[in-house]
């Protein structure tokens, strides 16, 4: 009988502890990158918004990089699903750093999806100096002279590095793709004429583009910018299916509740529809996306095989 008694109060402990209204303690942000580049702003936004309309006594941001983004990741598909860890990440997490190296999780299985923020193309910038003045010039530059134009990258399968392998793979051409430590160094060796080009992130690109420093060719979206409108798209010059974006997304660990995965997919839809974060983003080169998590599952699913495709054609390798 004693333990019938303990067994019934221990379940009932159980259902009180778990009947406890979301949130009740504090929301953990992993953002799998260090602190500074473009999915940390996201983040940053994010939070105070968060706990203000989740009534949550605190969120913070925690910075866990390492891997190439999947070392934080990993940890978030590891948590309780109970919506008190979640993840904002850039695209390589989700659909390129799986095909690359050994990932402690599985992207299509071990998250939950709840919606991408954000997202925004890459453009081809050369330096000032650069003979390159049009996208015309590059081409026949590269036609001619196999190996020889050099595309520098903030490292090996990131997307500017892709973007570069799918622009040699869709124009029948070759250049040089020399990898970096991030994109610091990409930056100083473009402004130094140390190399040729790079598919740089607008928001990487657009203050330099701003002070006459760089020289924007085209870009990666379906759409001209609305901050470099004389801009060509790949598309408008003919070149097919190599439009990339880099996008900021928000996930959880797979089994969040329903009704918690629909109140932090408010809150988020409604942090990033302030008009006064809206506009500051788009200023940034960010355009809105704020899609569902059906939306979101789907999406990645059809970048993960894309990004596989072309690693596995290309013979990509993480080193």
């Amino acid at each position: 009988m004693k333990k019938l008694i303990v067994a019934m109060m221990t379940g009932l402990v159980t259902l009180a502890s778990t009947a406890q209204p979301f949130p009740n303690k504090p929301i953990t942000l992993v953002v799998p990158f260090p602190p500074g580049g473009s999915t940390d702003l996201i983040a940053r936004v994010l939070a105070p918004r968060l706990q203000e309309r989740l009534g949550a006594t605190a969120v913070a941001v925690d910075n866990r990089g390492g891997a190439t983004g999947t070392i934080g990741t990993g940890q978030v598909a590891k948590a309780p699903a109970d919506g008190h860890t979640l993840l904002v990440s850039s695209l390589g997490p989700f659909v390129i750093a799986p095909h690359l190296i050994k990932a402690p999780y599985d992207a299509l299985k071990d998250l939950d999806p709840i919606t991408i923020i954000v997202q925004a193309p890459n453009v081809l910038v050369v330096p000032a100096a650069s003979p390159h003045r049009t996208m015309a010039d590059v081409m026949a530059f590269v036609k001619a002279n196999p190996n020889k134009m050099a595309f520098a990258s903030s490292g090996n399968g990131s997307s500017d590095h892709l973007t570069a392998e799918l622009f040699w793979q869709q124009t029948g051409t070759t250049g040089i793709h020399i990898p970096y430590k991030g994109g610091g160094p990409v930056m100083n060796d473009l402004l130094g004429n140390q190399v040729d080009s790079s598919f740089m992130n607008i928001n990487t690109a657009m203050p330099q583009i701003q002070s006459g420093k760089l020289r924007p060719l085209v870009i990666t979206s379906a759409k001209r910018s609305p901050l470099l409108p004389n801009v060509p798209t790949l598309d408008e010059l003919g070149i097919r299916d190599a439009g990339v974006t880099s996008w900021q997304a928000l996930a959880a660990p797979r089994g969040l509740p329903a009704d918690v995965k629909a109140r932090i997919h408010a809150a988020t839809l409604a942090t990033f529809n302030e008009p006064a974060i809206r506009t500051r983003l788009l200023d940034l080169g960010f355009e809105m996306v704020l899609n569902t998590p059906e939306q979101f599952a789907a999406f990645q699913a059809a970048e993960y095989a894309r990004w596989q495709g072309l690693i596995t054609s290309r013979k990509i390798t993480a080193d």
